[in-house]
């Protein structure tokens, strides 16, 4: 059909009002498994040190009756160490930009601190979880802190060439192959046989779908009332517990993680704060910081499964 002559359209008119939804829709995703479920703690200085220890192994302990004592060597604690790193996320904002109506949110400065402690947040769980070595740190090289993968010595299967790191490398990555339920149980295996009680296994996408098609679960469950069919592992019972499996957005998805958590923490030199700038000409100036650590209190309670093929 045709268009009547001089028929107004909204190509030409001048007033129509925009149609702009008062809310702002952001994809990037903001959880953080592992800082999620680890506690807290203080620190007062920024090589934060704490001590670890163990039992002396269960043996036959038979004597006898009348018996004078005899006195074995007393074992000191191991004093192990991390720095406390410095994260910041800055932002400016003119004078103009905040004074003008907006749609989303009121104040710009406002709404752009929310934003960074959401990223800043994120980059915390992104640098605790990977591989990174210690560094002390001086005026002109920023402190680092001993990220997760650094820290397991005692319970790690790595793939060929692979190497634990140390108080000052990181981890050496081996020849990638593929994650096995074999390689699962036996790290649960050997955290448990240390002392641990594994309670969340934490992989990437790739290696999180590679758990849900282990044949112990080749019998898939469907809900005929929700028109549902249940593939995927949220929940490994094994023998040596009940452990949740978490996918991590920002560990990296060839390694697995076998944590027991509440053998972690982050403590805190600094928690997450916002600074306010003095302006240096029309604009407001802001900035969130947070000074913080790794505390391994004792890394022979969780294990890792290295070097994993991720396609």
């Amino acid at each position: 059909m045709a268009i009547v002559e001089n028929t107004a359209l909204t190509y030409s008119m001048i007033g129509n009002r925009e149609d702009l939804v008062d809310q702002i829709y952001t994809i990037s995703p903001t959880d953080t498994p592992f800082l999620a479920r680890i506690g807290t703690t203080k620190s007062e200085g920024v090589k934060h040190e704490w001590q670890t220890d163990a039992l002396a192994a269960a043996a036959a302990n038979a004597q006898l009756e009348g018996d004078d004592f005899s006195y074995g060597a007393v074992t000191p604690t191991t004093r192990v160490d991390n720095q406390c790193q410095i994260s910041y996320k800055t932002c400016v904002v003119s004078g103009t930009q905040d004074a003008v109506k907006k749609a989303g949110r009121t104040k710009e400065m406002v709404y752009q601190i929310m934003k960074k402690s959401k990223e800043l947040r994120r980059d915390m769980e992104y640098i605790v979880t990977r591989n990174q070595a210690k560094v002390t740190g001086n005026s002109t090289t920023a402190r680092q802190l001993r990220s997760l993968e650094a820290w397991y010595t005692t319970n790690a299967q790595r793939g060929a060439t692979g190497a634990n790191g140390s108080d000052s490398t990181a981890a050496t990555d081996g020849t990638q192959r593929a994650l096995t339920e074999g390689l699962l149980k036996t790290g649960l295996q050997q955290a448990w046989t240390a002392g641990g009680d594994v309670d969340l296994i934490m992989p990437g996408a790739f290696n999180k779908q590679v758990i849900s098609a282990f044949s112990g679960n080749t019998t898939r469950t469907t809900d005929s009332t929700g028109k549902k069919l249940i593939t995927a592992v949220d929940i490994y019972v094994s023998d040596f517990g009940t452990h949740q499996i978490v996918a991590n957005r920002f560990s990296r998805d060839r390694t697995l993680h076998l944590l027991t958590t509440e053998l972690w923490a982050i403590a805190y030199l600094r928690p997450m704060f916002t600074i306010d700038i003095a302006p240096t000409g029309d604009a407001a100036k802001g900035a969130i910081l947070v000074e913080y650590t790794l505390e391994a209190r004792n890394e022979a309670g969780s294990a890792v499964v290295a070097d994993l093929t991720t396609s």
